[in-house]
């Protein structure tokens, strides 16, 4: 299982059982007619989490590896090309060999959802994508295409949108991939993808169009624990460890109060811990910012600003994280967006 494959043109017109739009499909290469409207940014379409022992009707579903990265809305009008997070934050200067590919491909006006990757062996790896002492050669992987030559195609069945971005994306070299579609039983993809090191897989309804937000349309079939939590504070180092002992994390619940999730502090390494800490005290707190009583020996408070990616083995019974490990902070995510996720919550 590959997270990404750079697929050839399909034989014929676009696939995905929606024939009735296939002669309105545009052709590439190809200029946009004269009054056609720019690309431009689309906010992402978001998967549901669900238990994966819940998940249904698999002959109406298709299934990709969930990628471990950073979500990215590619741009490009003639010469412009942008690259955006999920947030609209620019990436364009952080990742200037993708804008240059995504310049490369053979259409003028067009924009794409795909996730920025970097890769340590075969294997997709967050944590190598966000090392600042290193550079990475990242790799855009794209599993939509949202606007082509002068035209929406959110509305697009799923399987015509990922026929055209097949054809957008033909010859485009190893920077730019397509993703795979997976082909099998589901539980036997999900035990593939966790055997060997995946996050998991999503999960697409067939036919479905493309709407900015979290969809039912969408499911996240995940392998074990791992989320995005809230920095509310740290703990102060012993021995000679330096920076900080640990992370104090928190979620905010329905009501947009932060509660307590625990704390981590393992996967860390020495640059981490130094940079890091010198980002908190930047943002201490004289009280904790949580909606509850908290306390944590050795604790310093911080302003909840900062994301953490974590992964654990499993929520307790008193909602706390159990053997978390600290894996990257997530600079296109922002705190106030931070919910626990839970199997079928939104």
């Amino acid at each position: 299982m590959t997270p990404g494959a750079a697929d050839g043109p399909p034989a014929g017109g676009p696939t995905g059982g929606a024939g009735e739009h296939q002669g309105a499909v545009p052709e590439l290469p190809g200029r946009p007619d004269r009054d056609a409207r720019p690309a431009t940014w689309v906010a992402p379409m978001l998967a549901r989490a669900v238990d994966p022992a819940r998940h249904g009707h698999p002959g109406g579903w298709q299934y990709e590896p969930k990628l471990d990265g950073l979500r990215c809305i590619a741009v490009r009008n003639g010469p412009q090309v942008d690259l955006w997070s999920r947030n609209h934050l620019s990436y364009t200067a952080r990742f200037p060999e993708v804008a240059a590919a995504v310049a490369g491909l053979p259409a003028s006006s067009f924009a794409l959802d795909g996730e920025l990757v970097a890769f340590d062996g075969a294997r997709v790896s967050f944590a190598r994508l966000q090392r600042p002492d290193a550079p990475v050669v990242a790799v855009l992987v794209a599993f939509d295409l949202l606007h082509l030559l002068g035209r929406d195609t959110t509305d697009l069945p799923l399987g015509d949108r990922q026929a055209l971005l097949r054809r957008l994306f033909h010859g485009s070299g190893p920077t730019l991939r397509v993703v795979e579609v997976l082909e099998g039983d589901p539980p036997g993809l999900l035990r593939r993808a966790c055997d060997e090191g995946q996050e998991g897989l999503v999960a697409k309804r067939r036919g479905s169009r493309y709407r900015s937000g979290r969809s039912g349309d969408w499911e996240k079939l995940k392998c074990s624990g791992r989320q995005e939590l809230v920095v509310a504070g740290w703990t102060e180092p012993s021995g000679s460890r330096a920076g900080f002992g640990a992370l104090l994390l928190g979620y905010y619940d329905e009501r947009g109060v932060l509660r307590y999730a625990g704390k981590v502090g393992t996967g860390f390494d020495g640059a981490t811990l130094r940079s890091v800490h010198a980002e908190l005290v930047t943002r201490e707190l004289p009280v904790p910012p949580f909606g509850e009583q908290v306390e944590v020996k050795g604790a310093h408070w911080a302003r909840p600003e900062l994301v953490a990616a974590v992964s654990f083995s499993e929520w307790t019974a008193g909602g706390r994280l159990r053997h978390p490990s600290f894996q990257a902070l997530r600079r296109d995510k922002a705190a106030s967006e931070v919910r626990r996720e839970a199997p079928g919550r939104q």
